[in-house]
């Protein structure tokens, strides 16, 4: 059983329920009039940190940078922008008690299962991306209007950008966690590896479909209400599932509404609804190793667990993980014994938000707690660690992001789900060896596409 304590140090310290109001306060003029100044235009402090290990936000690049060849929305696999990068030092097991103020207890935990081959290497901080101009606009919109509501489960404010880039209590943190401004639609194939701790990999094979409508060119702008998302998965392996295909519609409140899914099973060629669809419920082609609400580290509805906001700190995170989703690494090199082999990660030092939820009293889940680490900058968790019901440390994940030019923001990239128990590992969202990445911002998804009667025709 692995057992470590977490020292976190925070620049900001506060501890506020969910259950604090059923509305809060929006920002002043003058807090306001910060973003894209002291802030970046979505809230992340702009300045370097005091030894400048974290460097200012430059913002100098929107979109594909001017040496970088790619082709937009055919699915070409990431382009390394810093590919002379070094790293600059590894965090091993036989040093990371000296950088333990700026590591999760499940990084901790990762060194102390595999000492001898978990390692961090950690490369220069680069914060050189910026969101467009209209995103910009709205997020400032948002910090002087939106409002939580309906006790946090949902808010008032504009569609596009996150609701609240200046937030003062966790389910602020929280929606901006689950509405960053991310890929209106999203299409791949991508590979899953089920690890076991010998090392040995059963296989599984998604295809998915993904239309996120508060980002769609057409709504940016719209008061937040209706659906979020709609989502296809049709499972391509292990090939006892191959033909199931599930869709689901998401609300942008789970107060007022609830996550709808459908199933189409091969073996009755039959569209039934899914009473449940979410929560610890297994994801499709992970052997039962994940659940559905880890994708993203967390989604769905937050309403099991009680959430308090940690603060923020400084924190080794994967960051501008180009070099891991070349088209040129390969499965059997990177997926090794234990964890991904670190030659193909890049550590960053960045600034993180840490939430932490736990399960409420009455409440079902595999996990008794959870900690999400989000980076200031694009506001998508990076790295969660999870609990079992006892509080004992259980499970370390992280997501491997990049700024993807197809959208002019950041995409969630190959991610690992870890086992510290039995030292097996899901490798997540792989598409190294696929012909083709993921294609973004294409527009070719519509939501009549996502119906029964859509899924029934897929399946045939």
């Amino acid at each position: 059983m692995i057992k470590t304590r977490i020292w976190v140090p925070v620049m900001t310290t506060i501890a506020l329920s969910m259950t604090a109001s059923s509305a809060m306060a929006k920002v002043s003029e003058a807090e306001a009039a910060k973003l894209g100044k002291e802030l970046t235009c979505v809230g992340a402090e702009a300045a370097a940190n005091a030894d400048g290990s974290i460097p200012a936000f430059s913002g100098k690049w929107l979109g594909k940078p001017p040496h970088v060849e790619y082709t937009p929305h055919v699915g070409q696999h990431p382009v390394d922008v810093y590919p002379e990068d070094k790293p600059l030092f590894e965090i091993t097991a036989a040093n990371y008690e000296q950088y333990a103020d700026k590591l999760s207890e499940g990084q901790v935990g990762m060194f102390k299962r595999f000492p001898d081959t978990f390692r961090m290497p950690v490369y220069q901080s680069r914060r050189d991306f910026r969101y467009p101009d209209i995103i910009c606009e709205l997020a400032k919109k948002n910090a002087l209007e939106a409002e939580l509501i309906d006790g946090g489960l949902g808010y008032t404010g504009y569609k596009g950008p996150v609701g609240f880039p200046i937030p003062k209590e966790p389910m602020e943190v929280l929606a901006n966690m689950n509405f960053p401004y991310r890929a209106f639609t999203e299409h791949v194939v991508r590979d899953i590896a089920d690890v076991s701790s010998n090392g040995s990999i059963t296989w599984g094979r998604q295809v998915n479909k993904n239309l996120n409508v508060v980002t769609s060119p057409g709504e940016l702008g719209k008061p937040m209400e209706g659906l979020m998302a709609y989502s296809i998965s049709g499972t391509l392996l292990p090939e006892r599932d191959r033909g199931s295909f599930t869709a689901s519609q998401e609300p942008v409140n789970f107060a007022r509404a609830k996550r709808l899914a459908w199933q189409y099973d091969p073996g009755t060629r039959r569209v039934r609804q899914l009473p449940t669809y979410g929560f610890d419920s297994p994801m499709g082609g992970t052997s039962g190793k994940m659940t559905i609400d880890q994708d993203r580290l967390m989604n769905g509805d937050p309403s099991r667990y009680e959430w308090t906001l940690q603060g923020k700190k400084e924190m080794y995170i994967p960051a501008n993980a180009y070099r891991i989703h070349s088209k040129d690494v390969k499965y059997a090199d990177l997926l090794t014994k234990g964890h991904a082999k670190p030659d193909y990660m890049r550590y960053e030092l960045r600034r993180v938000w840490v939430l932490e939820g736990k399960l409420k009293e009455g409440f079902r889940h595999a996990f008794g707690k959870r900690v999400l680490f989000i980076d200031e900058d694009n506001w998508q968790a990076s790295v969660g660690d999870y609990y079992d019901q006892r509080g004992q440390l259980w499970q370390h994940a992280f997501i491997n992001h990049f700024y993807a030019f197809d959208l002019n923001a950041w995409q969630a990239g190959t991610a690992f789900y870890h086992d510290l128990n039995a030292g097996a590992y899901v490798g997540f969202n792989l598409i190294q060896e696929r012909d083709n990445a993921w294609v973004l911002n294409a527009g070719d998804l519509t939501p009549d596409m996502y119906t029964p009667a859509a899924l029934r025709a897929m399946g045939q």
